[in-house]
């Protein structure tokens, strides 16, 4: 195979996951994008959940070009044999592969409690079973609001838990009131490390509670509920509860939301995710990037296998509301989002009509999603006519140039251009 031209961009032909919590048919827009970018037929009543643009071995793209490289050659293995499309930079750090991964999420119902195992643990649990967790890679991620987008994320502060200890008794039930109680005389001067063995040990007697125990302590929450809402407005969190009680009937994690912060992104805004970090996307449409890997130790709200014991110990126990990323404008059409993670950052860029914007040739490659619109990518070597669903992957030190012809909006993801100034 010949060596790539430096700067030519790749169509892509991406793939989608059909996870049970993802929106159904036309409603997606996983499902729209899909339909635009291969053709495929959408069926009303499956649930489309994932739109994945990468190399990740579980929904790999491939080359969509019709100059003879295209239909089964994998963008993976394309890369492999061209590894000077990544720069060398990043084919230094990460070797022949791309080290991000780039996704749209459809979201019906609420994904499970969740958490991505760091390196370390990664390569243990790889390791002792391969076919839970299928690679050795640890998973940061970013998540960007498309519509609002709602999730649970990270521990609710000390004085708050106290509170939810005080104002829920089922859950003082189901954990006890040694441990209930080990919280209740926590405060900020006994140190960090007391309050986290404190905050860790009533949510693993949480999570660890029989499924009689749950059902019976979710049953009496309910019922209590009920009674209190003839009376007065149920909190946000309260309704949230009971509403995640519906997907989930007598799942123990419909409880446990009640530790967690709950996270409302308006379109635009951002929410990123270290390793070892609790979460649950709840609802909405969403721009994803990743560190490439599919690795999650799952505890509740799902059918899928739970490693309860796994998550509870591998969790870091950090107390407060996450930091959200509203973007840094890098002119008047291109918003930057920038994770503290080597691997990714996003660009969302949103051009009016018979306007031109350029993104700079930088050390590392891309991944492009035209989103909505359509117009015109041009670099040194040719110009390309994109639309809606288009996917395209452009070698590191490529500028490009966009005009459009009706109002266009595209993502762009990348390598985190802090790694190439930390690399001077």
């Amino acid at each position: 195979m010949a060596m790539a031209n430096v700067d030519e961009l790749k169509r892509l032909r991406a793939w989608v996951q059909n996870y049970d919590w993802g929106r159904c048919g036309t409603e997606a827009q996983v499902a729209r994008l899909l339909a635009l970018n291969s053709g495929a037929d959408i069926k009303p009543d499956r649930p489309y959940a994932e739109f994945w643009m990468g190399t990740h071995d579980s929904a790999p793209s491939f080359l969509a070009d019709g100059n003879g490289e295209g239909g089964n050659l994998g963008l993976k293995y394309w890369i492999w044999k061209n590894p000077n499309v990544l720069g060398h930079k990043v084919l230094e750090k990460w070797g022949p592969d791309l080290p991000f991964l780039f996704k749209v999420l459809s979201v019906a119902k609420a994904l499970s409690i969740q958490a991505h195992p760091d390196k370390e643990l990664a390569k243990e649990l790889h390791k002792l079973k391969p076919n839970l967790y299928k690679d050795a890679n640890h998973k940061p991620e970013m998540a960007l609001a498309i519509t609002e987008f709602r999730a649970l994320c990270g521990f609710i502060t000390l004085e708050e838990l106290k509170g939810v200890l005080i104002d829920v008794p089922e859950i003082v039930e189901l954990v006890g009131t040694a441990s209930a109680k080990q919280v209740l005389d926590s405060n900020k001067q006994d140190g960090a490390e007391k309050v986290k063995y404190a905050l860790r040990s009533v949510f693993t007697q949480l999570m660890s509670a029989s499924k009689d125990m749950a059902t019976k302590a979710i049953s009496n929450l309910k019922s209590r509920l009920h009674v209190e809402s003839q009376l007065r407005c149920l909190t946000e969190k309260e309704q949230l509860v009971l509403h995640l009680e519906k997907q989930y009937p007598g799942d123990i994690s419909v409880i446990s939301a009640f530790f967690f912060n709950y996270v409302k992104l308006n379109p635009g805004e951002a929410l990123y995710l270290g390793a070892n970090e609790p979460h649950a996307y709840l609802s909405g449409e969403c721009i994803e990037c990743m560190a490439t890997s599919d690795n999650v130790v799952r505890a509740g709200l799902t059918p899928k296998h739970r490693d309860i014991q796994t998550l509870c110990s591998m969790l870091t126990y950090k107390q407060g509301y996450p930091d959200i990323l509203k973007g840094i404008p890098l002119s008047p059409y291109v918003t930057r989002y920038h994770p503290p993670f080597e691997e990714f950052e996003v660009d969302r860029c949103t051009l009016p009509k018979r306007a031109s914007t350029v993104f700079p040739a930088i050390p590392g490659p891309s991944i492009l999603l035209v989103f909505l619109g359509k117009g015109t990518l041009r670099t040194r070597s040719r110009e390309d006519v994109v639309k809606e669903g288009d996917v395209l992957f452009a070698p590191s030190n490529t500028e490009i140039i966009i005009t459009t012809t009706s109002e266009l909006q595209l993502y762009r993801a990348g390598v985190n251009s802090r790694f190439f100034h930390a690399a001077l």
